[in-house]
């Protein structure tokens, strides 16, 4: 089939969205299909249309279902979409009555729709080929926060949480992504200047950021919402212990058993979880070990596989 793929992002961007529509297109044409990624419908014909964001993308969904309303068109919702966008934006919910299918990252996410949308969903986990395990540095225990500094992902979160640790610990934080605004990068130069054990190193190439997240003993992710996030995957895939904010779309991603949680905006409860990871062995390999029974969840190959039958059932 001829396949348009749309995202918002743009083609320099290294977002999540940009991330998860280069690795499905790669996906789709080893199963013998022609994609077009592109940021806005061009409106050239196609067999089908798959389109990342359900605001961001809502002109060029109406405009591919009034031209071809006969032909598949597939909807996969993010995390602005799930947690804020559908309850707000008219655009968004037309975007939702107009997919054939919908794509939810993580399973949670379909406990945000009502049951007809549900019905026409589908869950495809997001994938991470394997990464090499890095030694951690003996000088420190050393924390990764990766992502782009806007206010979904709460940033400064985990910079926040070192004021309430405990003297002897040995935590410090490497901070990876580009801000999204200035305001977030003199933020970002502010917590440097007043606290040592934070290190902000903007946005990395993908292959040095993963080597830092690998070699790290903890990767935060404290958003406020997420669909199903990236960063999540390649901690899993590098073996890295993750602490995370508890929201749904953490919870989909590691499970509603999953002991590393705190909620959302409290750093005090951050740093207890953090200590906690850093000085009590038998608590980290649990982490360890509850992130490892997720990997199986992240597979390229479980993906791709899931696009596959996604495709079969549009006929």
């Amino acid at each position: 089939m001829k396949i348009a793929l749309v995202t918002p992002a743009r083609p320099a961007a290294h977002s999540g969205n940009r991330n998860t529509a280069v690795r499905w297109a790669r996906m789709l044409r080893g199963l013998g299909h022609a994609v077009s990624v592109q940021m806005s419908w061009d409106g050239r014909p196609a067999d089908l249309m798959i389109a990342l964001h359900a605001r961001r993308s809502a002109d060029s969904i109406a405009r591919f279902a009034g031209a071809y309303p006969s032909r598949p068109l597939v909807l996969a919702l993010t995390g602005t979409d799930l947690y804020r966008d559908i309850r707000s934006a008219a655009a968004a919910r037309r975007s939702l009555r107009l997919a054939t299918r919908m794509i939810v990252l993580q399973r949670m996410g379909l406990a945000e729709l009502v049951p007809a949308l549900r019905k026409k969903t589908r869950v495809i986990y997001q994938s991470t080929r394997a990464v090499r395990p890095q030694p951690a540095l003996k000088t420190c225990f050393e924390v990764c926060i990766s992502g782009h500094l806007r206010e979904e992902k709460d940033p400064f979160r985990l910079a926040a949480a070192l004021n309430y640790l405990p003297p002897q610990s040995r935590i410090r934080v490497t901070h990876l992504g580009a801000a999204m605004s200035r305001a977030m990068a003199v933020a970002a130069r502010g917590w440097m200047a007043r606290e040592p054990r934070y290190r902000w190193l903007g946005e990395l190439p993908h292959w040095l950021a993963l080597r830092r997240l690998a070699r790290s003993r903890l990767m935060v992710i404290s958003s406020h919402m997420e669909g199903g996030a990236n960063v999540v995957t390649e901690a899993l895939a590098a073996g890295v212990p993750v602490i995370a904010s508890r929201i749904p779309g953490n919870l989909g991603m590691l499970g509603s058993g999953y002991r590393g949680y705190y909620p959302p905006g409290d750093e005090r409860r951050l740093a207890a979880l953090l200590w906690r990871a850093e000085s009590d062995a038998g608590f980290y390999r649990l982490l360890r070990r509850q992130c490892s029974a997720r990997r199986s969840l992240i597979s390229p190959r479980r993906e791709k596989h899931g696009l596959q039958r996604l495709l079969a059932e549009l006929g």
